[in-house]
């Protein structure tokens, strides 16, 4: 190659520049950014209003399940109260009556064979009446928990979907 051919160029130092006070300039594509900032905001916006009003769905449903729950919970309190209130009568018209034999009672082995009987009694009704209480227990808190685990998961399985 000769060296007559070669052409010889000149090289601007963009550092060189700088350095005489030339301020930096960055070449970007000619873009509308205004346009693109619009477009992402319109479309977050979109998104925003699409969840907020997905979110205040699900929340009045959430509280129409929670209402109906209460609901359900304070029928069945009620329900156990009434039959707290019934046993403590029985109980209570029970030990009256045992007092009332015992005063008519004549003497000591009358006296502990009656006793035995009532606290035989007692025992047998107390056991009875628990199992009775537990069972309506048990059933107040299913009948509350039950629309809760239903609602929720109607909820949360059209939230996935």
């Amino acid at each position: 190659m000769n060296d007559a051919n070669v052409k010889v160029g000149t090289h601007t130092d963009p550092v060189n520049d700088i350095a005489n006070g030339a301020k930096p300039r960055f070449d970007f594509p000619i873009m509308n950014f205004q346009e693109v900032f619009r477009d992402f905001a319109e479309h977050g916006a979109a998104m925003a209003k699409k969840n907020i009003e997905s979110m205040k769905a699900t929340s009045e449903e959430i509280s129409d399940v929670l209402r109906e729950a209460c609901s359900m919970n304070v029928k069945g309190v009620v329900d156990y109260g009434a039959r707290v209130m019934e046993i403590s009568k029985d109980n209570t018209s029970s030990s009256l009556e045992f007092l009332s034999r015992l005063a008519e009672t004549r003497s000591l082995p009358e006296v502990v064979h009656l006793s035995t009987a009532q606290s035989r009694k007692a025992f047998e009704v107390a056991s009875a009446q628990n199992r009775e209480l537990w069972q309506l227990a048990q059933r107040v808190a299913i009948d509350t928990t039950d629309p809760i685990k239903a609602g929720f998961n109607r909820v949360l399985n059209r939230t996935v979907a």
